[in-house]
């Protein structure tokens, strides 16, 4: 029954491996470039995330979004603006729209802009067209392979799936059939000194051991986006009794024209937050009973937040959550933290480093399974055709 259970997941391995192998390479070579993107940004693009001089008072935010939707293209609006704690930092402004139904990377955004603006004099330092974006087409490859939100997030998603199981049926493999010491040593370290087959099978065996909880990690929080209904399935249980109410404005009575006031009291009370703080995020409404969200980060890992539903006629907070809130769900926890489990960011800069390095083995993974799987096919005898002998005749 256990070799029946081995020679199974042997099949499933090779040929699911050989199936998703170029898109397991390219899903895990844009991910080793997105996970030092901000800080890659930030050397590459100076002039848009540093003001030139600091200055001791910043302009209100409503005259900052004023700013910044003047620079944008006649009819467009701002739908989000970052903050950071950093006094030298400018504040981008984002607005964008997405085609749901695109087959492409260019249709699937039909506009997307960021504006980067001093905060301090109101001078908006650049205006970037982020559709061109280096980080932003490499991003979209990773998520779906430019192929559109319907098409190539599907196979990205699908091929997500496979890789867990191949990853899971690599364990199975790893385990020998029977332990000796030249097995447990064989299992754990790379024999430098044979041959170059011996190294690639090795480099396979044993880099894809140390690499298979944040590959796996990495593939959960990936299908977590990927299905929207495994991710409720996940949530609810883990919830329990525990239900979540979607926050609304009140649409008042009577013609309202306060938004300017509005968002200056949020952009006072975010200012206020960020002084223990990273940075802010205010997402502006969308719809009339929409709520402007507010987040405050503590520092690079995404769940370590409080965050905020404002209602937008009055500016009165509706719902608020904070992650050191124990009522809320074990899902909702979860899912908060879903960002930083797939990029590494969840304990910091070291986690980074490791699913940086977990990513590069990634890459390496369905590249040594090939070589792996041709040396094999090689070593395979040629049946050769029986010849027929005639008696010699006398």
């Amino acid at each position: 029954m256990k070799l029946k259970f081995r020679k199974i997941a042997y099949q499933l391995h090779l040929w699911l491996g050989l199936m998703s192998g170029l898109i397991v390479v390219i899903m895990a070579a844009t991910g080793c470039i997105l996970v030092f993107e901000e800080e890659l940004k930030h050397i590459v693009h100076p002039n848009r995330y540093f003001v030139e001089n600091i200055g001791r008072k910043k302009l209100s935010l409503s005259e900052l979004t004023e700013k910044a939707e003047k620079a944008l293209p006649e009819g467009l609006k701002v739908k989000r603006v970052v903050m950071s704690s950093d006094p030298s930092r400018t504040y981008v402004f984002r607005t964008l729209k997405m085609g749901e139904e695109a087959w492409t990377y260019w249709g699937t955004y039909l506009y997307y802009y960021r504006i980067y603006v001093d905060p301090y004099t109101g001078k908006v330092q650049e205006v970037e067209d982020a559709k061109k974006d280096f980080f932003e087409i490499v991003l979209d490859l990773h998520r779906r392979l430019l192929l559109g939100e319907k098409i190539g997030k599907t196979i990205t998603g699908y091929s997500t799936l496979i890789f867990a199981v191949i990853l899971l049926s690599g364990l199975v493999i790893w385990y020998p059939r029977k332990m000796s010491k030249a097995m447990l040593k064989g299992m754990f370290f790379i024999k430098t000194s044979a041959n170059w087959k011996r190294i690639n099978y090795d480099a396979h065996n044993v880099l894809g051991f140390y690499a298979i909880i944040p590959l796996l990690l990495i593939s959960y929080s990936a299908l977590i986006w990927s299905f929207e209904d495994v991710d409720k399935w996940v949530k609810n249980t883990l919830n329990g009794n525990i239900t979540e109410k979607k926050a609304k404005s009140t649409i008042p009575s009577e013609e309202s024209s306060n938004r300017e006031n509005i968002l200056n009291l949020i952009g006072n009370t975010m200012e206020k937050g960020l002084k223990d703080k990273k940075s802010a995020l205010i997402n502006f409404p969308r719809s009339e009973e929409g709520t402007y969200y507010a987040e405050l980060t503590y520092d690079g890992r995404q769940y370590r937040n409080e965050h905020f539903n404002l209602d937008q006629y009055s500016g009165d907070i509706v719902k608020s959550q904070s992650y050191k809130n124990k009522n809320i769900g074990y899902g909702t926890a979860l899912r908060e933290r879903n960002y930083d489990l797939h990029t590494g960011s969840i304990l910091g800069l070291t986690t980074r480093i490791i699913y940086f390095l977990a990513a590069v083995i990634a890459l390496s993974l369905p590249i040594t399974g090939f070589v792996i799987y041709l040396n094999k096919k090689k070593k395979k005898p040629k049946h050769k055709k029986n010849k027929v002998i005639f008696p010699s005749q006398h």
